[in-house]
């Protein structure tokens, strides 16, 4: 089967997928009993799965053995005091191992460094740094935690200050009424982005699945949807959308009429992304933290590593060994440690 086929066919599905999704919103939506699952008990259901399924991985990761001292070395390691080591990239001490974890989550820094093959004319082999997917990595992850951190206001009474302040410098260019968010646009623009680097690049399609795919579509249907609620004519009863909020988060759950079918169909899928979580790829926002490539630090010269989960056995020291062939080494001559 040709690379083609295999996309036509993959594509095929994600359409099928798409359309069951949209068709149970839609039976949700015109349903009063269903517009209350939707609305009240499928937002638990969804918190509910993600709680589990993120304690059940991170549990499952830290029970894991780690039998060899394998963190990432990208630098000189740590030996004689005249020997200049590498902090960040090889860290010999748990501030080092924290600080290189820091700028991992906080800066993608593996993302900046990672470097690109090409052959040229010559025929040569050039080294080159993927800024661009870098960037929009960057620009996802930093807008996503944004507009998560902006939609506690649905959810508190007051507004915290710190959200406000957030919205504030979000929106501080202030084009339009609403005020237009600059990580909405970011957020968008850098799904778009990754979605299509993995539909335009021929090896990236070739290697990619429906996992690589689905977590990037859900995404930005939620951020299409969430825009379309803010800027367009669809929104929804606010006052609404604050009471079921106030409801599901005081356990008080409660479905105003007319809040709108926009915020039902964000709501759902919202809901699919939280159930959807601990079994995807999206699990390494945790992972990295469990991860011994990263939190070890590289002292392999200083401190000897052990493997806890070893099966206990009889071992017989040079010693020992030694006491046993005393006289027949002395006769021959060899060494010994002690006469």
């Amino acid at each position: 089967m040709s690379a083609s086929t295999s996309w036509l066919g993959s594509a095929r599905n994600k359409i099928i997928l798409a359309v069951c999704i949209i068709a149970i919103i839609l039976l949700g939506i015109f349903t009063p009993l269903l517009r209350f699952f939707f609305g009240a008990i499928l937002p638990y259901i969804a918190i509910f799965t993600f709680v589990i399924g993120v304690v059940y991985r991170i549990v499952l990761w830290a029970k894991s053995p780690v039998p060899f001292h394998i963190p990432t070395s990208c630098g000189q390691q740590k030996s004689l005091p005249w020997i200049s080591s590498s902090y960040l990239d090889n860290p010999h001490n748990t501030l080092g191992v924290v600080c290189r974890m820091a700028l991992e989550v906080l800066c993608f820094r593996s993302l900046f460094k990672n470097t690109s093959t090409k052959l040229i004319e010559g025929p040569r082999i050039v080294y080159c740094t993927n800024i661009l997917l870098w960037l929009a990595g960057l620009a996802f992850h930093w807008c996503f935690l944004i507009i998560v951190i902006r939609h506690i206001r649905f959810f508190t009474d007051p507004i915290p200050s710190f959200v406000l302040l957030l919205e504030y410098l979000d929106g501080f260019l202030q084009i339009g009424v609403p005020a237009l968010y600059i990580s909405n646009i970011l957020l968008i623009g850098a799904l778009i982005f990754l979605f299509m680097r993995r539909v335009i690049h021929p090896k990236l399609r070739y290697i990619s699945l429906l996992a690589d795919y689905f977590p990037l579509l859900l995404i930005l249907l939620i951020a299409l949807t969430g825009v379309l609620m803010r800027y367009t004519v669809l929104k929804p009863d606010i006052v609404g959308v604050k009471e079921l909020s106030m409801g599901l988060a005081t356990f008080h759950p409660s479905v105003p009429a007319g809040i709108g079918y926009v915020f039902y169909i964000h709501l759902f899928l919202v809901c699919v992304l939280i159930s959807y979580f601990p079994f995807s790829k999206l699990m390494h926002m945790a992972g990295v933290f469990l991860s011994p490539t990263r939190n070890q630090p590289n002292n392999s010269r200083m401190v000897r590593h052990v493997n806890p989960w070893n099966y206990p056995v009889k071992v017989h020291t040079y010693e020992e060994w030694e006491d046993d062939f005393r006289d027949k080494m002395k006769a021959a001559g060899y060494p010994l440690e002690k006469e």
